[in-house]
């Protein structure tokens, strides 16, 4: 497990090994530079990582990040081993209006969904 703390907002990323793949855990302020943060400490661990599952459980609080923010965001992940897997991100406090976030990945090319409930994400990752 790699556990993650970054100065400017808290922000803790628990990243271990899931059946499928990878499973992350991020808590903390909902803000630009934390949610780059802990994309870039995914990107990071996917080296070796058996399977293609990615189920991201983001506890984040606070305003969500606008579309001009996570449009940026997938553009700045482009490159990365990140098309390999199959991105399950649940926010059980709700989607919060960003499921923009979800088409603009989609458009992108990568194999995303959002979801309100682990279970769920667990099932469409076990799908693939």
């Amino acid at each position: 497990m790699v556990l993650m703390e970054v100065e400017a907002s808290p922000l803790q990323v628990e990243i271990s090994r899931h059946r499928l793949g990878l499973r992350v855990h991020v808590r903390g302020e909902e803000t630009f530079d934390n949610t780059v943060a802990y994309w870039r400490s995914i990107i990071d661990q996917l080296d070796g990582v058996p399977g293609c599952g990615l189920l991201l459980i983001d506890e984040l609080h606070g305003t969500p990040l606008s579309e001009p923010q996570w449009l940026d965001l997938i553009v700045s992940m482009e490159g990365s081993h990140l098309k390999r897997f199959r991105i399950a991100h649940v926010r059980p406090r709700g989607v919060r209006d960003v499921e923009y976030c979800e088409l603009f990945a989609r458009d992108a090319d990568y194999d995303a969904r959002v979801f309100v409930a682990e279970e769920s994400a667990d099932l469409w990752l076990a799908e693939a």
